[in-house]
């Protein structure tokens, strides 16, 4: 019972230390993050060609995405794309770190993938989450729409019965 009772009081000081670090972060506000961001903006070359083609081929696929709204087939396609992309992300990491004297001034690909995590898969998920969402609105119109037709169906089947 003695080992049971100081068994729970090392996971319950356990805990305490656990919730004081996460209240210790959580006063501390934004501001580590903040600078986190500011220090990784600062440590990219923007004016590299292949990161000006990386954004530049985003800002298409964005561009894809919104024209072609109406096109759901298309979009299911241009979906799953996307997706491909951010699921063979950390194989492109391994690619380009091994190749990047070729096209970059500096090894921007770390072993966890942080850089191509932001500037490769985030504008492809938020892509993607656009495309979904338009997705979303779509079917929602269909169902109106289909529901609408059954309505009037319905009208005009208990009208051809009066008659």
């Amino acid at each position: 019972m003695e080992e049971l009772r100081s068994t729970m009081e090392a996971h319950i000081d356990q805990m305490a230390d656990l919730v004081q670090k996460l209240s210790a972060e959580l006063r501390s506000g934004l501001g580590p993050a903040y600078d986190n961001f500011v220090g990784f903006f600062h440590a990219i070359d923007w004016k590299e060609p292949w990161l000006m083609c990386l954004m530049a081929l985003h800002f298409v696929l964005l561009i894809v995405a919104v024209v072609s709204r109406r096109n759901l087939n298309f979009q299911m396609c241009f979906f799953l794309l996307a997706l491909a992309g951010v699921y063979f992300a950390e194989n492109l990491n391994q690619f380009l770190s091994r190749n990047w004297k070729s096209f970059a001034t500096q090894n921007y690909f770390d072993p966890h993938g942080i850089f191509l995590s932001t500037l490769w898969s985030g504008p492809l998920l938020f892509i993607a989450i656009i495309i979904l969402v338009n997705t979303l609105f779509s079917l929602c119109y269909l169902i109106v729409r289909w529901k609408k037709a059954e309505l009037r169906h319905r009208a005009r089947v208990s009208h051809n019965k009066e008659d």
